[in-house]
């Protein structure tokens, strides 16, 4: 019985698109924290951070945190400030295997740009923001059982590197 592989890092760097397609090739459950909340409150995480505040979203982040991390052989998209919580990120480097998809501030801009649905970040000033959030979370990212540098590789090559990673476990 494999333990559970989960990607982290921060919003945009694709954590679920990866997960998705190395559960497939490796055969393994896909649990999308965000999407598993958004089902929960049949809302979009926007709104809940709208309608019901962050404070709210990340108590029910931890639960369905804590909650997936209790299966096995499942691979975890989380939110990208998940990691930061402290009994969530004991529980994943005690019963997981961690992986900081990291890319750089500029890529992230680029690929936060159109987007509307990120709660954390306005239409002006992303740049800042992110690099901000980015400088306060990668101290806590760098805890993770490993990192990648996903700038200059494309979706199937990230997919075979995390494999590999987890294939030594």
């Amino acid at each position: 019985m494999k333990k559970n592989l989960v990607l982290l890092g921060m919003m945009a760097v694709g954590k679920t698109t990866l997960a998705k397609i190395v559960a497939k090739k490796q055969k393994l459950e896909f649990i999308d924290i965000d999407k598993n909340i958004e089902k929960k409150n049949s809302m979009k995480i926007s709104e809940i951070f709208d309608k019901k505040g962050e404070a709210f979203f990340r108590i029910e982040e931890e639960k369905e945190v804590l909650k997936s991390l209790k299966k096995n052989n499942c691979v975890i998209a989380l939110g990208g400030g998940a990691f930061m919580n402290k009994t969530i990120r004991e529980d994943v480097l005690k019963n997981a295997i961690s992986v900081w998809l990291d890319v750089s501030i500029k890529t992230l801009n680029e690929r936060v740009k159109w987007n509307q649905k990120r709660p954390l970040l306005k239409k002006d000033g992303n740049e800042k923001i992110l690099k901000e959030l980015y400088d306060e979370r990668k101290k806590i990212y760098k805890l993770a059982n490993h990192k990648i540098i996903c700038d200059k590789l494309n979706k199937e090559k990230l997919a075979k590197k995390i494999i590999a990673l987890y294939g030594k476990y």
